[in-house]
């Protein structure tokens, strides 16, 4: 039984880590920090957890040792506070962006500042377990990935990882996400009148999930592959869609595509493929994720070229975030990988 704590409880993300940590057979949790809300109960601010909780939020300044430490803090915040919050767990699961890229450079370009703490970068895993389960294994530093990043890495990684894409041609990456990737606070971009029935393109260049896809989709000794990404801001509260536009080396049959995909993810427990034949959900849909932790991925071959349309869904607060993170904290413990994500959605919804 593993003692963990949640560093900035009160946003969405960290919302849904304490209700998956609640119901994990293996973990006891033992603290929810929140600075603005230290001393009121947890249930004030996440109403889904009345009578399943009567913790309180905790300052940080009182956290006590434990052995998994899940850090909700916004991003630039985290690396200031993170050699301080080592010494109080082994391992430590960071949900924000700062441990996310191993070089250092790639943050004034992204993030517009400097890393300040460049040398834990180095031994920081990249935490898509579908990716690099075996180095998650033994990581004592996990950096979980962004939610855009998640779905359009795991959409494109097979084609990559086979080697059959024209890495002379960008891929361009459309990712559609709801309202609750903004977080929790309030801002006008939030504000109901302003944001439904809006389908509003907020980042179409620049989006800092770019750095993550390149990363990821960089061959070892390779250079980086052109990634053009663009991010549009639909009218839902959880849910991303990434859609994304590759140009094959060569035309392939579709059967070679679902071997690449199969090859892939066939073992993968939170991996689905999804590409039917006919109805109305012949292809990956975010509303049918809501709530869980799978990722499903689907393509369509273009018979007029070599393109190929990579689609992949998630819920933003799960696969792309909490579900991901106790993920990775199901295999760094040595727990069954699905254990309290098994959660299988809802339907109609």
């Amino acid at each position: 039984m593993a003692t963990v704590s949640v560093i900035g409880g009160s946003g969405y993300a960290g919302g849904e880590l304490v209700r998956l940590l609640l119901a994990h057979p293996s973990a006891t949790l033992a603290q929810v920090t929140s600075e603005r809300n230290a001393g009121k109960f947890v249930r004030s601010v996440h109403p889904n957890l009345r009578k399943v909780t009567d913790l309180k939020f905790s300052s940080i300044e009182k956290l006590e040792p434990c052995d998994v430490l899940f850090v909700a803090l916004p991003h630039g915040v985290a690396m200031a506070k993170m050699a301080g919050l080592r010494t109080k767990a082994e391992v430590v699961i960071d949900l924000s962006a700062d441990f996310r890229l191993r070089d250092p450079a790639g943050y004034p370009t992204w993030y517009g500042h400097e890393h300040t703490e460049p040398e834990l970068l180095a031994e920081a895993t990249y935490g898509i377990p579908e990716l690099h389960r075996a180095e998650i294994a033994v990581a004592n530093l996990i950096a979980s990935a962004g939610c855009m990043a998640t779905a359009s890495i795991l959409g494109l990684y097979p084609l990559y990882r086979a080697g059959v894409v024209d890495t002379a041609m960008p891929v361009f990456i459309e990712a559609k996400t709801g309202s609750s990737g903004s977080g929790g606070g309030p801002s006008l971009g939030s504000h109901h009148p302003e944001r439904s029935g809006a389908y509003r393109s907020f980042k179409p260049t620049g989006h800092r999930h770019t750095a993550e896809v390149i990363q990821s989709l960089t061959p070892e000794g390779g250079p980086p592959p052109p990634v053009s990404f663009s991010a549009t801001g639909i009218d839902a509260v959880r849910g991303i869609l990434a859609t994304s536009h590759v140009t094959l080396k060569e035309s392939l049959p579709e059967k070679d595509l679902w071997a690449l995909y199969r090859a892939a993810y066939r073992d993968e427990p939170f991996m689905r493929l999804v590409k039917e034949s006919g109805g109305i959900h012949r292809y990956p849909e975010p509303k049918l994720l809501t709530g869980t932790n799978w990722c499903d991925v689907g393509f369509e071959r273009d018979p007029h070229g070599n393109r190929v349309v990579v689609m992949a869904a998630l819920d933003n607060l799960m696969k792309g975030a909490a579900g991901q993170a106790v993920q990775a904290f199901n295999i760094r413990c040595g727990h069954p990988e699905t254990t309290a994500l098994e959660f299988a959605g809802l339907h109609p919804l």
